[in-house]
């Protein structure tokens, strides 16, 4: 059971990967971990922080390799989890995934040079089954992808969870080309924002970010994840860093407790 050493701990961590040796890595994999961090690990991490409830997000290294993460759903009801999956997935096979503790499906479009055919009859045929099933999207874009992508997603009534600040450019945090959309999104009471790997913009950009988020948002539409294990950034952050990072970006204990609340909300009740 989680530790009471943290009165302060956030209640769920809403992004972090695991996978083991055993998970084959996709063809597109942009890096080749020589390590493990499974689910056990993981929750290892939130008890040592007090952290109640975690959520797996879908590592875009592996793919559609689903497997590992369903059974660490089956093994662990204090988790839930994202996936990767296909456009072709039936009605049928998300409703069962949902019943199985998945509450989203994640599309990882900001190392593509092109968006897919979002709008096209495939996807939207995916979106609705999404919506119909009451699972979201979870969106890894870049803010000048996030225009495209949420004009795309938003005929379907299908809620989004946006990964990672927005995905803005370091250099310029919240003035990013497109990042408007992302206000304009939140205002449809469907969608969350996540703040989370913020080692992966630097400190200035989430710093400029979270403040217009808070602005804009308000703490019920953001969530706070660790992105543990850090994949590519390892030696140079661990799980107590992420916390603290968040206690900085969010120094009010009430404002950390609504974010909180908004991912129990969203992924547990």
């Amino acid at each position: 059971m989680p530790s009471a050493s943290s009165a302060a701990a956030p209640i769920v961590d809403c992004h972090a990967h695991v996978f083991t040796h055993r998970m084959p890595l996709a063809q597109v994999a942009w890096t080749h971990p020589d390590y493990e961090y499974s689910a056990e690990a993981f929750v290892a991490d939130l008890d040592r922080h007090g952290v109640s409830f975690g959520v797996i997000s879908a590592a875009t290294l592996y793919g559609g390799y689903n497997d590992y993460t369903l059974a660490a759903l089956a093994a662990h009801k204090r988790l839930r989890a994202t996936v990767i999956a296909d456009p072709s997935v039936s009605l049928r096979e998300f409703q069962r995934w949902a019943d199985a503790g998945v509450v989203g499906v994640r599309f990882a479009l900001r190392r593509l040079p092109a968006l897919p055919d979002l709008r096209g009859y495939e996807y939207q045929k995916m979106l609705n089954r999404l919506a119909d099933s009451g699972l979201h999207v979870q969106l890894l874009a870049r803010a000048d992808q996030m225009p495209e992508a949420l004009g795309a997603l938003e005929p379907s009534g299908v809620r989004v969870v946006i990964d990672h600040f927005g995905g803005p450019e370091k250099d310029k945090g919240p003035e990013s080309p497109g990042y408007d959309a992302i206000f304009r999104a939140i205002g449809n009471g469907r969608t969350w924002v996540k703040l989370s790997a913020a080692y992966r913009i630097g400190a200035d950009a989430a710093r400029a970010c979270a403040q217009v988020l808070f602005e804009h948002a308000g703490p019920e539409r953001l969530l706070w994840g660790s992105d543990a294990p850090f994949v590519g950034h390892e030696s140079a952050n661990d799980y107590q860093g992420a916390l603290n990072t968040f206690e900085a970006l969010a120094p009010d204990p009430a404002v950390r407790r609504a974010m909180s609340d908004a991912g129990l909300k969203l992924f547990f009740f």
